[in-house]
C-alpha cells in the first residue's frame, strides 16, 4: 500500500478533528465544569454556615426570652413611683451604681445612695429595705444633720445587693 498525498492528508484530517475538538470544545467545557464545581462547593460551605447560624439564632432567641423573663422578674421587684411616694418625709433616693464585685458563686452590686428627710421616714425606709426578698447589706453609712431644715437628716450609704452569677450557675 502506497501512501500518497491524498491519503496523508486524510490521515492528518482524521487526527486533527479529535485534537481540535479537544482544544476547541472539550477543554473550555471542562474548565467551565470545574468552575461550576468550585462554585457549588463554595455554596455548600455557605449553606453549612447558614445552617449553623440558623441553629445559633434559635439558641439566641431562647436566650433572649430567658433574659426578657429575668428582666420582667427584676422589674417586678422594683418599687413603683407610688411606693416611693409613700415614703412620707423623705426625698426620692438617688442611687449611683458602683463597680460589680465578683465572689465565689455570687455577684455583689454596690449602689451609692443618698436620701434626705426626717429620721422616722428614714427608719421606715430601712425597715422596708430589710424586708426585701433579696440579700442586701449596708456596709457604709453616714448620717448627718441637714442644714436647710431643722429636724431633718441626710444619709449617704452604700447598699450592696447580692445575686447569683448566671455564668457560674450554668457551669
Amino acid at each position: 500500500m502506497r501512501l500518497g498525498f491524498r491519503e496523508l492528508l486524510l490521515v492528518l484530517i482524521l487526527l486533527a478533528v479529535p485534537l481540535s475538538s479537544y482544544w476547541l470544545v472539550f477543554r473550555p467545557v471542562n474548565a467551565e465544569i470545574d468552575a461550576a464545581k468550585a462554585e457549588v462547593e463554595l455554596k455548600r460551605e455557605r449553606l453549612s454556615k447558614l445552617r449553623d447560624e440558623t441553629a445559633r439564632n434559635a439558641d439566641l432567641e431562647k436566650e433572649n426570652k430567658d433574659i426578657a423573663a429575668s428582666i420582667s422578674s427584676f422589674e417586678a421587684k422594683l418599687p413603683s413611683a407610688k411606693e416611693l411616694d409613700s415614703i412620707q418625709g423623705l426625698s426620692a433616693p438617688t442611687a449611683k451604681s458602683l463597680k460589680t464585685v465578683k465572689a465565689a458563686m455570687y455577684m455583689e452590686q454596690p449602689l451609692e445612695m443618698s436620701v434626705q428627710g426626717n429620721f422616722r421616714a428614714f427608719h421606715d425606709f430601712l425597715r422596708k429595705l430589710e424586708r426585701l426578698p433579696r440579700i442586701t447589706k449596708i456596709p457604709d453609712m453616714k448620717l448627718k444633720r441637714a442644714t436647710d431644715k431643722n429636724g431633718d437628716m441626710q444619709a449617704t450609704f452604700t447598699l450592696s445587693i447580692y445575686y447569683i452569677d448566671e455564668g457560674v450557675k450554668g457551669s
